[in-house]
């Protein structure tokens, strides 16, 4: 029995579809000779496809789709492909098994997409705005967790490019103009903050793995295209205090990682604030902005991380609350996930969802919420403890 409810047809959608139709452009699918049959015999298999993909489609639904391509050529199987090359496990979260082509996608497959956000993110895309908020003086704490139980942090941002198909469809000269470009932006970023550029061509060649700059391509990256030409146009910016790595034509055009050894998430957001705010100015004026939808926020290749493109994740030690009966109701309410690293107890608490908050609220519900998984064990270490007053309404 699935734990998503089945899509429906939204009243509006029938209403304005033929409208929004006559005024669309010419589908650029009607220029393509695809040998294909009819969407019925089309239509993949998902009886044992565990993704949100895989749970919320339908023949309809992919009949509806079906005959559309964006402007870059994408086309709704390209859309899905992630979620056919890895269907999941039928235990544990869902992955969403879908990945956007190119900004267009959003749009053009909004009735797919919608319903994966939703599903995904238990947020509904509506005509209301998604706000950004990088004011980091704003989050309260973040650098003062009980050293004992706090071991590292980690703060990633993702941000997409105008007029650049994203890494499972662009073609190899989009992605030698997106490094052309970002050496001329980290250029101009070195005047006020110092940084190195390697290209990781250069750096398999002079075998400076030792830096961990090296990345390896997942099967699951080459079986979706997102590591054609591997390791063609791939670089990584590394600030001159080595507190902050860019990683460029990876998973998304720019993700931006801070990475600490201590438990200030919140220097690591400021890190990250600092340089993509002045990163974005700087990509403005060389006309290429990063991608914002009003109802979405910032658009990036995975619809897992539309809205704020902010992943951020604390390493905690937590032996009694890891195994605890109520966790996955208390995560729930806390809008948090966490994966067990290690039997010891070892965890890694991110947040749930990248949209319908700031990233400043992202944050502040991160540091809010492994504040408390601390106090509750802590409560669990004494002898006959209860953490029942302690479990959160819901937030």
């Amino acid at each position: 029995m699935w734990k998503i409810k089945p899509p429906v047809e939204y009243p509006l959608e029938v209403k304005y579809r033929s409208l929004l139709e006559s005024r669309m452009p010419r589908d650029p699918m009607t220029l393509f000779n695809l040998k294909r049959l009819s969407p019925k015999e089309e239509f993949p298999n998902l009886a044992r496809n565990y993704t949100c993909m895989g749970r919320i489609l339908t023949l309809d639904m992919y009949k509806r789709q079906f005959n559309k391509a964006t402007e870059s050529g994408v086309v709704f199987d390209d859309v899905i492909r992630p979620g056919l090359e890895d269907p999941g496990k039928p235990s544990g979260p869902a992955a969403v098994g879908c990945a956007a082509g190119d900004a267009q996608s959003y749009i053009l497959f909004c009735d797919f997409f919608d319903r994966i956000i939703e599903a995904y993110h238990g947020y509904k895309v509506t005509s209301s705005h998604q706000e950004s908020d990088f004011n980091y003086d704003n989050i309260k704490g973040g650098d003062d967790f009980d050293q004992l139980y706090v071991s590292g942090c980690e703060v990633c941002v993702s941000r997409s490019l105008e007029d650049f198909s994203f890494p499972t469809h662009c073609s190899r000269g989009e992605r030698r103009h997106l490094l052309t470009l970002a050496r001329k932006a980290f250029c101009q970023l070195g005047d006020q903050y110092p940084g190195q550029l390697y290209s990781l061509e250069e750096l398999s060649q002079r075998k400076q793995g030792d830096r961990g700059l090296l990345k390896v391509p997942s099967s699951f990256q080459m079986r979706t295209g997102v590591a054609r030409d591997w390791p063609d146009s791939r670089a990584v910016w590394v600030s001159a205090d080595n507190n902050l790595v860019v990683w460029i034509n990876i998973e998304d055009h720019l993700q931006f990682v801070s990475e600490r050894s201590d438990s200030n998430v919140k220097k690591a957001f400021e890190t990250i604030s600092i340089h993509l705010q002045r990163l974005e100015t700087i990509y403005r004026k060389l006309r290429h902005s990063f991608i914002w939808k009003e109802h979405l926020g910032w658009v990036v290749s995975s619809p897992a991380e539309v809205g704020t493109g902010l992943k951020a994740s604390i390493q905690v030690k937590l032996p009694h609350m890891a195994h605890h009966q109520q966790l996955e109701n208390i995560l729930k309410r806390l809008r948090l996930h966490m994966d067990i690293t290690e039997p010891s107890g070892e965890c890694r608490v991110a947040n749930a969802q990248t949209i319908g908050s700031t990233e400043v609220e992202l944050m502040q519900l991160l540091v809010d919420g492994v504040k408390m998984l601390i106090t509750m064990e802590k409560k669990l270490e004494e002898t006959g403890g209860s953490i029942e007053h302690l479990i959160p309404a819901q937030k």
